[in-house]
């Protein structure tokens, strides 16, 4: 367990931010956990990106993450620079990490006696040392990575418009303690649920949250900067990655799927999917259709009194009135709560 005893201010200043590069990171944690068959809905994805690995040699630098061992310099995932920063901005930062920050990073995780090898060469050759790994990682990511990536962003922006929200209406206390399965609140002490022990204490920083759609690969967080504590969590929506049903699992039959009977298979499929709050580009992606379908649909669901719409800046997201989860729950046969 990784125990993190948050202070008042640190707490306080609790923001969510997405990130391509800790995204990429992920994922190829995900392949190294598992390295013979990544579980559903990974399993397409990972054979296709563990093509790419094999068969394009501008990303094997990016290889470098399945070397560092559950520690590891937090240069090598610095803190994302804005709140939506894309590929290109996160690995500019990367490129330009100054030598006094590498010199004064790695002697927390090695004795100056014995750095590894994989690490070397950001000591003996910083710059090449950083392009080589940034060009790795724009290679790995535009062929596996890139192709899904508009799908993704979308499940995240929703991902951090619904926590936003939660954290806006109800402070970090109660955002913290339903974050996730892995990720466990007991004030003062966030717990991170993983396979190896340690404890420490942030004072007067800020707490950074970055939801992922790899975080089945590991559960990661940063403690270098001097100002922020970065804590990354399996973000909901992974499901689209997957191009086939779960092993095992048989495709709904609209004979017995008796909400498919009742409203249509097309709105039971954005209901289900409206158990968590979603745009229209969202469902879209999730569901595979196209923009103006799911439209069509809500409009119903809405004249139906089954589904709101709530405006935050200048996204629109769709939730479940009282109705529509109990649809869902009675008739769906699921168990869900409605959304505020």
């Amino acid at each position: 367990m990784i125990r993190i005893e948050l202070d008042e201010p640190t707490l306080a200043r609790t923001r969510i931010a997405t990130s391509p590069l800790w995204e990429t990171k992920c994922s190829l944690y995900l392949l190294d956990r598992y390295p013979d068959e990544a579980p559903w809905p990974y399993t397409s994805w990972a054979r296709h990106a563990r093509r790419v690995l094999a068969e394009l040699p501008e990303a094997a630098p990016a290889r470098l993450y399945a070397q560092t061992g559950p520690w590891y310099p937090d240069f090598l995932g610095p803190v994302p620079p804005t709140a939506s920063p894309t590929i290109a901005e996160e690995l500019a930062v990367l490129r330009a990490t100054p030598a006094e920050v590498i010199a004064e990073q790695i002697p927390r995780y090695h004795r100056p006696d014995d750095v590894p090898a994989w690490l070397r060469p950001f000591l003996t050759d910083r710059q090449a040392a950083l392009d080589r790994l940034a060009d790795g990682l724009q290679a790995y990511w535009d062929a596996a990575i890139a192709p899904w990536w508009p799908a993704m962003r979308a499940a995240l922006d929703e991902e951090v418009l619904h926590r936003a929200r939660a954290l806006a209406a109800d402070g970090p206390d109660a955002l913290l303690a339903d974050l996730h399965e892995r990720v466990r609140w007991e004030k003062p002490v966030l717990t991170l649920v993983k396979p190896f022990d340690d404890r420490f204490a942030v004072v007067d920083q800020r707490l950074l949250l970055i939801p992922l759609i790899f975080s089945r690969g590991a559960l990661t967080y940063s403690t270098d900067h001097p100002e922020v504590i970065a804590v990354s969590y399996q973000a909901r929506g992974a499901v689209l990655l997957a191009d086939r049903p779960a092993a095992g699992a048989p495709p709904a039959n609209p004979a017995t799927d008796r909400l498919a009977v009742l409203v249509g298979r097309g709105r039971a499929a954005v209901l289900r999917a409206l158990t968590r709050p979603a745009t229209t580009a969202g469902l879209a992606a999730t569901l595979g259709l196209a923009p103006s379908t799911v439209s069509e649909q809500l409009a119903a669901l809405l004249t139906a009194g089954v589904v709101h719409r709530r405006r935050i800046g200048r996204r629109v997201l769709y939730g479940l009135e009282p109705a529509g989860v109990a649809l869902v729950q009675l008739v769906g046969d699921e168990p869900v709560t409605a959304s505020a």
